[in-house]
């Protein structure tokens, strides 16, 4: 398994769906999600169906799937807080006084934010960086946004190994960090590394420049999606959207 950024490199269905249509599908099926009323319980059961369908079709690993589920530790903590600290009537839950307001306001933040992230995972892991910026570009955005993100993955991954050398050098002097008088090291590295990172975007312009650049990119991609590939890239979207107006409908 080889990847390219945060893509998970097999054959799959999923993968084969070009970038745009998954990238609308995303959005439709986030929509969805937030839009269905946090006590109709079983929408949210189906939507996790959908999506554990979904990471089962495009071939993903259970064991990358979790792990990029980090990124929602502080949504969280967020959640675990809240039975604590909101206000209204009390429950009894194994012996605590918790908020039935914040319980409820809890599983809200859980089960949508969940769905989200492994939904926003599922589209990275399945779509190179590349094929995202293409996506971007079909979907009309704006040609100077397509350009500041194309350089953006181009060259984080510069200023990355920029950094890394710098940190190695500064401890190669004797830096160990961890006190407040080295803060002005990490100051000066912070520095160094903005002024170092803007030269390079100006030598990089200028040899654009002279290579006949006018300010706008080549296209990434001319090719569209097929009718065949949107029905299919946004059958799991559309099918969200009738369960969310299935349980508002419920929920009133």
């Amino acid at each position: 398994m080889s990847g390219d950024g945060l893509l998970v490199a097999v054959d799959s269905p999923v993968h084969r769906i070009p970038a745009q249509v998954k990238l609308v599908a995303l959005f439709v099926f986030v929509l969805a999600v937030v839009s269905t009323p946090a006590a109709v319980f079983w929408a949210f059961g189906v939507y996790a169906v959908m999506l554990i369908s979904a990471v089962a079709a495009a071939r993903l690993p259970a064991t990358v799937v979790s792990r990029r589920l980090a990124v929602e530790t502080p949504f969280i903590v967020f959640a675990l807080l809240l039975p604590f600290v909101a206000t209204g009537s009390k429950v009894d839950v194994l012996g605590l006084q918790l908020s039935e307001s914040g319980v409820l306001g809890a599983w809200n933040v859980l089960a949508k934010g969940t769905l989200g992230v492994v939904a926003a995972i599922l589209l990275s892991a399945t779509t190179s960086p590349r094929d995202l910026l293409a996506g971007l570009e079909r979907l009309r955005l704006p040609a100077t946004l397509v350009a500041i993100l194309s350089f953006m993955v181009r060259y984080l991954s510069v200023v990355s190994d920029d950094l890394h050398r710098m940190r190695v050098a500064r401890e190669s002097r004797g830096y160990t960090g961890g006190r407040v008088g080295h803060l002005k090291a990490v100051a000066g590295g912070v520095g160094a590394l903005f002024v170092r990172s803007f030269e390079r975007g100006e030598r990089v312009h200028l040899a654009m420049r002279s290579r006949g650049y006018t300010g706008r990119m080549p296209l990434l991609s001319v090719q569209g999606a097929s009718g065949a590939q949107w029905t299919e890239g946004l059958a799991i979207s559309l099918l969200a959207v009738a369960i969310a107006v299935a349980a508002r409908v419920v929920a009133l």
